[in-house]
């Protein structure tokens, strides 16, 4: 057996990462995608110049152009952020400082389509009072409502099993 095969069964075999463990790696990469958020907005700040933000009767207005274009570079980075790590390794840096690792049910690294359905499934399993994740206590597997709808699962890696 290849030494690929022996790591996929391995990690069908390991435990599934609970609430607390994830949302403290979700918290370590909020930090990680608000700092890519913060250049982009300088970013944008520098090309376009700050007169496309004005007061008008106490609030800022900004320019509808400037909105949606930065809405999308946020919306964009953020796949990014998420689709390159999970594509590499399964794992975010949140996900490597925590022990996680995001995989297919069969423990494949996950596809392009899965990344998609799971980062858009995700946002509203967060925002919705988090009840995406309060799933995992229902689920007789332990999977957020998420893993279910992407067919992932977030496992917990053994101390043992160096990332590098």
């Amino acid at each position: 057996m290849s030494n690929t095969n022996t790591q996929q069964s391995k990690q069908g075999d390991l435990p599934r990462a609970g609430l607390l463990r994830r949302v403290a790696s979700l918290l370590y990469d909020i930090f990680l995608v608000t700092s890519i958020w913060f250049v982009l907005g300088y970013l944008i700040q520098f090309f376009f110049g700050i007169e496309n933000n004005q007061i008008i009767n106490g609030q800022i207005e900004t320019n509808p152009f400037i909105d949606g274009l930065y809405f999308s570079l946020m919306v964009s980075s953020s796949i990014s952020f998420y689709g390159w790590f999970w594509v590499r390794s399964g794992q975010t840096l949140g996900m490597l400082a925590w022990r996680l690792r995001v995989v297919s049910l069969n423990g494949n690294p996950l596809t392009l389509s899965q990344i998609l359905v799971r980062w858009c499934s995700a946002w509203p399993a967060f925002f919705v009072f988090g009840l995406g994740y309060f799933w995992i206590f229902l689920d007789r597997k332990g999977d957020a409502f998420h893993d279910k709808l992407s067919k992932s699962k977030v496992i917990v890696i053994p101390k043992s099993q160096r990332p590098f």
